[in-house]
């Protein structure tokens, strides 16, 4: 067993790493890109791809609940071992989706079209070029959605290297694209919005090919299973609660700022968005290493593995992320200034707050697997997602009495704060979960190596120089005082005896 479980590690590990390689290049690649797509667009023209991007995102409502269904489900079967179940479930949610995508298209036109025309803060002379973002926008839309079973069968076989190299393809073309409406003599926002339209259509191509060519189970047969059918949406139905807590948290929220401040702090909050999304992707990249371990495990009723699986993975998921989210915390402005020259107002603030955001959410992201991977989400979706769609009505009522636009991202941590405990409480019900253990061995761990990792960049940051030197000093003092608290406050002894153990080989 232990034999068995160190080889998963090692797995886990491995596709981690072939992960990084990727958002490391589409890191650079994607902030690059933002920097030439804002300069290129302008504030307003930005804002209002973001903000329209924004409402037709909203219909991932619809969408997002079966996404998980047929991510869980595809990975359950392989935890189990049922593989004549497999092409089953994958052609009855291609079939779905097909549906599904109709579906979104009839509601989406005319109720986008309305949005614009009567809600939305754009200058009178851009709408007929929102309109054309919304048309476009829905096309990548449906695109990306018929490309979840093969994404979902790729991340199940835990084959994370094609994974890999094409999400840097995608990389790279969105970055050809942002090179392209730089040289366009035409209306560049319209133009952006085809342009990345056509990418998605070759990355969706591209999965399809690779799954084609290397999954039985990724072969399309028209199949209507009424029980399988029945279990996925009744699972999807009851996610629908926790998929429109978040969409409506994430883009309901962009659409407030919208409408109390305009375009231009849509922008702010647009580019504070690009950023965050590159940073956290050191986390996603490693959860999406995780996430089939821990639904295979529940679907093979390993506890002895799931349990440790779980504290492992959100200390580390906590880690990843605060190691570079420090350093940018402590220097936002001088990044931002490098970046894009002219800085959005409030994009300084919004970046510090998303960062914020994203670690109180990380150490919940392993939480939020388990329990999907359980299948009984009813309580839990209607207890969470019910707490997360209070985000829109207090964030309203406080734009309301003359709060600042990055209110929104207050509100959201807060809220998500009070999620974690909840989901807590329901593991431990649901499933056994040590709850106790949990909050010793992760939260309060994380807190100590928070307070640690703050004490010497906050002694000495106002000393040091407002220039390049002075910023390399900074991260170097914020990194490496991360980086001792972790190994010496928040790894175990064993994990110092690991860490201590691989360094020696590599010397070797």
């Amino acid at each position: 067993m232990e034999q068995d479980n160190s080889v998963k590690n090692r797995r886990i590990a491995k596709n981690t790493l072939m992960l990084y390689v990727r958002m490391l290049a589409l890191m650079f690649v994607g902030l690059y890109t933002s920097r030439v797509v804002l300069s290129a667009l302008g504030e307003n023209d930005y804002g209002i791809y973001n903000v329209v991007g924004g409402v037709v995102a909203m219909f991932t409502i619809i969408s997002g609940a079966l996404n998980s269904a047929v991510s869980r489900f595809i990975t359950f079967e392989m935890g189990k071992g049922e593989n004549a179940q497999l092409n089953k479930v994958y052609s009855t949610a291609v079939t779905i989706q097909m549906i599904l995508a109709l579906i979104v298209v009839i509601f989406a036109e005319p109720i986008g079209l309305w949005f614009i025309e009567n809600e939305m803060t754009i200058d009178p002379s851009r709408i007929p070029a929102a309109k054309w973002v919304l048309h476009f926008s829905l096309l990548a839309f449906v695109i990306n959605l018929m490309s979840v079973p093969q994404m979902a069968s790729i991340t199940a076989h835990e084959k994370m290297s094609a994974y890999a190299y094409i999400g840097l393809m995608d990389g790279f073309l969105r970055l050809a694209v942002a090179f392209m409406i730089m040289r366009s003599a035409g209306d560049k926002l319209i133009l952006y919005a085809v342009l990345m339209s056509a990418v998605v259509l070759i990355v969706r191509i591209s999965y399809g090919i690779y799954c084609r060519a290397n999954f039985n189970e990724c072969r399309y047969r028209p199949v209507f299973d009424r029980q399988l059918i029945k279990e996925m949406f009744s699972f999807a139905g009851w996610n629908f609660i926790g998929v429109t807590s978040g969409v409506l948290r994430d883009h309901g929220g962009n659409i407030l700022v919208n409408l109390f401040s305009g375009p231009a702090v849509n922008a702010a909050r647009g580019v504070a968005v690009q950023l965050n999304g590159a940073v956290q992707g050191f986390v996603t990249n490693f959860m999406t290493a995780v996430n089939p371990q821990i639904t295979k495990s529940y679907a093979s009723g390993d506890m002895g593995y799931l349990f440790p699986l779980l504290r492992r993975s959100s200390r580390m998921s906590y880690y990843l992320l605060f190691m570079i989210a420090l350093p940018i915390l402590f220097n936002t402005e001088y990044l931002m200034e490098v970046w894009l020259k002219d800085v959005p107002e409030h994009a300084s603030l919004f970046v510090q707050l998303f960062l914020v955001f994203a670690l109180s959410e990380c150490i919940s992201n392993p939480l939020i697997t388990a329990m999907l991977a359980t299948g009984r989400i009813r309580n839990y979706q209607l207890a969470v997602g019910g707490l997360q769609l209070l985000n829109i009505p207090v964030s309203y009522v406080c734009l309301k009495l003359g709060a600042m636009p990055e209110i929104t991202v207050v509100v959201a941590i807060i809220i998500s704060q009070i999620c974690f405990f909840v989901r807590l409480l329901m593991l431990k019900k649901m499933i056994g979960l040590e709850t106790g253990r949990y909050l010793r061995e992760v939260y309060l761990n994380v807190i100590a190596v928070t307070i640690v990792s703050l004490v010497v960049p906050m002694l000495v940051f106002r000393s040091l120089p407002s220039d390049f030197i002075g910023f390399c000093a900074s991260v170097t003092i914020c990194v490496l005082s991360a980086l001792v608290s972790v190994v010496f406050v928040g790894f175990r002894c064993e994990e110092r005896k690991e860490l201590i153990n691989y360094i020696r080989r590599v010397m070797k």
